[in-house]
């Protein structure tokens, strides 16, 4: 019995060993967490052995598998939240975290950051402490919101400086300099970087390469590429040497030295590290790390004077950053009430559950308003009619001219829908639903004046001054309209699919005309 307590007190000591020091070599440390996983399995210990199993999952995601580790997280979370263990869940949130993080779900990355930081309490350790604080700080700035990630900085700096953490310090400035690179201050991006280099050298260890890269960066924002090179050289080396930290860390050094190789003119090297960087992004699906490779891709191939390669890996790149941002778009307001709502005074609650209810593009109301207004129209008024409008043939747009253009014709068309209801139907809305398709919501106005005012609207869609926007490209609309007496049962999803079929019907009748009945 008490070899057994003996033997379960020395692994917990190792496990708290590996949950609260800064590991180096994810590798290495994944083959310890098994071994551990093992040893704790033999002896039975539950506890142990979620532990266990938690720091070998968050090895599997550093490495780069970052679908298997998330596969294993719920089980994790589960048995904390029966158990009550405040920490593990905390630690389970901030590995969800990394993961939402190196996947590009930057609003989810946000939304577990702010879990984990909640979940801390008295006996949480002073690693977890000024750890979850920082990356809570990471994702505010992920997301844009600078000020609150400066704010959230600072608190764990001066935790750190408390409790003697030093090398989170290091860590926590370092991440802090490139937060705000990421936003443009290079300013401030190079004084936060001095203060990582003093502090260094006053407590050290030496810079571990991401903080090499982070200061690699903000020496290429100025000129300095020369010098930036040689730093990111030695990144490269001190990651060979068993400096390693996320999945994404070597795809962003090679990235990071390719950029610095692009300036001084030595195109050959920087293939290489694009070619390099892809790769480790590919196999670890880094989706927001592949983006950037994309757009260095194409510099590169401009600077090289290769125009239609650059040109075509500029689309390639703009249409990967779409889709990484319209995704993080459509929750980054809904994320912000949250964090809102749950951890920073209330007196602007209603202008959030605005921006949460609001399509961040065109600033017209989006889905969840609709699902919000939408049905209790329904139930209440017997005249109402609903339109859903379509822009035809707007993938040519997009395709022919830019997505930017392709964004402008959105923002106009809606301007133009939301003036001509606001005539027609003072009571009503538009909303977009989703792409090039809008809403529009007129109460109190039969299908048969619907229809006559929704031409109207279709025509001034047409016959706008495009010229400037599209340089003579036509932009048209076909609209399927619905009224309550052409549906059976007055639900938002039978009103919408009679609308959605005539809005087919005019497709297939030929485009920019409206069908209704």
């Amino acid at each position: 019995m008490n070899s057994s307590m003996s033997g379960a007190e020395q692994l917990s000591a190792a496990l708290s060993a590996m949950e609260n020091e800064i590991v180096w070599d994810a590798e290495a440390a994944y083959a310890a967490a098994v071994e551990l996983e093992r040893q704790a399995d033999a002896l039975g210990d539950e506890t142990l052995v979620v532990r266990a199993r938690l720091c070998r999952i968050c090895m599997e995601m550093r490495t780069g598998d970052l679908e298997g580790a998330a596969r294993q997280l719920d089980d994790i979370h589960d048995w904390a939240v029966a158990h009550d263990d405040s920490n593990l869940q905390a630690r389970t949130h901030l590995t969800w975290a990394n993961i939402r993080r190196l996947s590009g779900d930057l609003a989810q990355c946000l939304e577990h950051s702010l879990s984990a930081v909640e979940l801390l309490d008295e006996s949480a350790t002073p690693y977890m402490q000024v750890t979850h604080r920082t990356r809570l700080a990471d994702a505010l700035g992920l997301n844009g919101a600078i000020d609150a990630a400066r704010a959230r900085y600072r608190q764990a700096e001066e935790l750190a400086r408390e409790l003697h953490q030093w090398e989170l310090l290091t860590m926590l400035l370092n991440n802090w300099a490139y937060t705000e690179y990421s936003s443009g201050d290079f300013s401030r991006a190079q004084q936060v970087a001095r203060r990582l280099q003093e502090h260094a050298t006053t407590h050290g260890p030496e810079l571990d390469p991401a903080a090499l890269d982070t200061i690699g960066v903000i020496q290429i924002e100025n000129g300095e590429y020369a010098e930036a090179v040689q730093t990111m050289r030695l990144c490269i080396a001190r990651h060979a040497a068993g400096y390693s930290d996320d999945a994404d860390d070597l795809a962003e050094y090679h990235l990071t030295l390719a950029r610095a190789q692009r300036g001084l003119g030595a195109f050959d090297e920087a293939q290489a590290g694009l070619d390099a960087s892809q790769a480790l992004c590919v196999e670890r699906k880094l989706h927001q790390v592949l983006v950037r490779v994309y757009q260095e891709q194409a510099e590169l191939h401009a600077a090289r004077g290769e125009y239609a390669e650059a040109f075509r890996m500029h689309k390639i790149f703009t249409d990967a950053s779409d889709g990484l941002q319209s995704r993080q778009a459509e929750v980054q307001a809904q994320t912000r009430l949250a964090l809102f709502e749950r951890a920073e005074a209330r007196e602007d609650a209603e202008l959030f559950r605005e921006q949460a209810r609001r399509d961040p593009l065109t600033g017209l109301p989006n889905r969840r308003y609709i699902d919000e207004e939408l049905p209790g129209l329904i139930a209440t008024d017997p005249e109402l009619t609903v339109a859903i409008v379509d822009l035809d043939h707007f993938k040519q747009i997009n395709d022919r001219l830019s997505h930017d253009v392709g964004d402008q014709v959105l923002v106009q068309t809606a301007r133009i829908l939301e003036s001509r209801l606001t005539a027609a139907a003072p009571d009503g809305f538009v909303a977009r639903l989703g792409g090039e398709e809008f809403l529009l919501v007129l109460p109190r106005t039969s299908d048969a004046v619907a229809a006559v005012q929704l031409d109207d609207i279709r025509k001034a869609v047409s016959t706008y001054g495009w010229q400037e926007i599209t340089g003579g490209l036509p932009v048209t609309a076909s609209i399927g309209v619905a009224g309550m007496h052409d549906v059976r049962t007055r639900s938002q999803a039978a009103v919408l699919s009679v609308a959605d079929r005539n809005l087919y019907t005019a497709k297939r009748a030929g485009r920019n005309r409206v069908v209704s009945g």
